[in-house]
């Protein structure tokens, strides 16, 4: 009994500050399901609360700073928070009292995704929300994890279409005040594959693995930041969690169709690993990495 209540009490803690969907596919639900499937346990705090489903958002509802303020405290008064992972903050009352309670706090580990671009193309922070993540945040995070559209919004680059002007993108990321970048590229569909990569510093490593072709991805950028936070707290270094949370999130996309869920754009599926029945081959989709400078 002593042995077992050891086990569960080490369980490394991970925080989530983002908004609810009540749809279940992004954001605090598909952050819960991401951790608690790859083997952490999921707190949360969350900032806005969605009317949501797989057709679309039908109306936001932002939480008060003071109640935010006190989620956090309640969190981080009671629990060791082994890392912390960042979605939507939707604006600068909100960044302002995230970055204040982490400085305040200071958790070793920070993975912000910074939610600024909606599927739709619709900016969904303003200019002077953008410049405040970028000033208070990032210099806390020890990694960011921006898709594209939100790389071009941090850098003013436009959306990268061909090879030259992804390397002006990163080479444009790299200026960023933030201790790494993982560039998420599954907008860039030139390739057969699906690229990440990850910057720190001068040092570039991309991450690849088979690009798969299903309609059912909400969450994808959500359930990729939660991941690395979750396997981050459990001690792998940066490369080591990007490759276990990259195969995680291409397992849960080729799943997904498994699910039937709602009449638009369905979810990935978190718990494949449990629910799979087709004895399907993981290692098909285990990322290579080639790493480089620039």
């Amino acid at each position: 009994m002593t042995n077992t209540l050891s086990a569960i009490s080490s369980i490394p803690i991970v925080l989530t500050i983002a908004g609810s969907d009540s749809g279940g596919g992004a954001g605090i639900q598909a952050d819960i399901k991401a951790i608690s499937a790859t083997g952490s346990y999921a707190c949360s705090a969350i900032t806005a609360i969605t009317s949501q489903n797989t057709l679309g958002v039908m109306a936001i509802l932002p939480i008060t700073i003071e109640h935010i303020a006190s989620q956090l405290d309640a969190i981080f008064s009671d629990f060791t928070v082994a890392a912390v992972k960042i979605g939507m903050l939707a604006d600068s009352q909100i960044i302002h009292i995230v970055a204040e309670k982490l400085r305040h706090y200071q958790p070793k580990i920070i993975v912000l995704d910074p939610v600024m671009v909606a599927t739709s193309g619709d900016a969904l922070l303003e200019d002077q929300a953008v410049n405040d993540l970028k000033l208070q945040l990032f210099p806390l995070a020890t990694v960011i994890t921006p898709n594209l559209p939100e790389a071009a919004v941090l850098t003013g680059c436009p959306i990268p279409k061909h090879d030259h002007q992804l390397a002006e993108i990163i080479a444009a990321l790299q200026t960023l005040p933030s201790q790494a970048v993982l560039l998420k590229g599954g907008h860039f569909t030139t390739s057969a594959n699906s690229h990440d990569w990850l910057i720190c510093g001068s040092r570039v490593t991309c991450f690849s693995g088979r690009r798969i072709h299903t309609s059912n991805t909400h969450g994808t950028g959500c359930t990729l930041s939660a991941a690395l936070a979750s396997y981050l707290a459990q001690g792998l270094n940066l490369e080591q969690a990007v490759t276990r949370a990259k195969h995680y999130i291409s397992q849960a996309i080729l799943h997904a169709d498994q699910l039937h869920v709602g009449k638009g754009h369905g979810p990935v599926h978190h718990f494949y690993a449990l629910h799979s029945k087709n004895g399907i081959d993981n290692k098909e989709l285990e990322p290579v990495t080639e790493t480089g400078s620039n």
